[in-house]
Parts: C-alpha cells; sequence; structure tokens
C-alpha cells in the first residue's frame, strides 16, 4: 500500500488517473494533453503508478493503452474508509430509529 500512498501523493499522478477514468485505454500522446508537461515527465508518472498497480498497460500494435486498475484503491476503501463508515451509517440508522420511536409515542 505505501506504493499506491505515494503514487497518490502527486496532483499529477491523481490527474492522470481522473483522464482515465473517464476515458479508459489512452494513449501517452492523449495522455500528454491533459498535463502541461513534457512526455518524459507523464512517462516517468505511468511508471510510478504502474508500479504500484494503478494503471496497466496493454499494447495494440505499435500502441501502449494504458487502463485504470481500480483494485488497489478499493483496497485502501475497505481498510481505511469503509470500516469507519460504517460506523457512522450504524449511528445515523441508530438515530433515525430513535427519533421513529419517539414520534410513534408521542
Amino acid at each position: 500500500m505505501e506504493a499506491v500512498f505515494k503514487a497518490l501523493a502527486d496532483k499529477s499522478r491523481r490527474e492522470l488517473l481522473d483522464q482515465l477514468h473517464k476515458s479508459n485505454g489512452q494513449t501517452l500522446g492523449e495522455l500528454c494533453d491533459y498535463l502541461d508537461m513534457t512526455r518524459q515527465a507523464v512517462t516517468k508518472h505511468l511508471a510510478l503508478l504502474e508500479s504500484a498497480n494503478l494503471v496497466v498497460t496493454i499494447r495494440r500494435g505499435r500502441e501502449k493503452l494504458h487502463y485504470l486498475n481500480p483494485m488497489p484503491l478499493h483496497e485502501i476503501y475497505e481498510r481505511w474508509i469503509g470500516k469507519y463508515e460504517r460506523h457512522r451509517l450504524q449511528a445515523l440508522s441508530d438515530l433515525k430509529k430513535g427519533l421513529e420511536k419517539n414520534q410513534k409515542g408521542k
């Protein structure tokens, strides 16, 4: 997970992930259009995203297509966000039931 957090720490890499979320399967050239940086810089960002398993690539002829892999993000959600959200939702449910019970008692 450290590699995923490191990859997500940079704004440009998050923008690349956002672009792949909007339109999966983009080439390096297409992704460069969204960022104000050189192809080399975008390539380095993509390599870091690949090493964190957030992006996978598939060759199609001479093109290399980049795809978003949402599984590492899902794992972070499950471990760090989901368990806290469940408690909050349970508290809201309990509050709703308590308020409804009070309404019926009036």
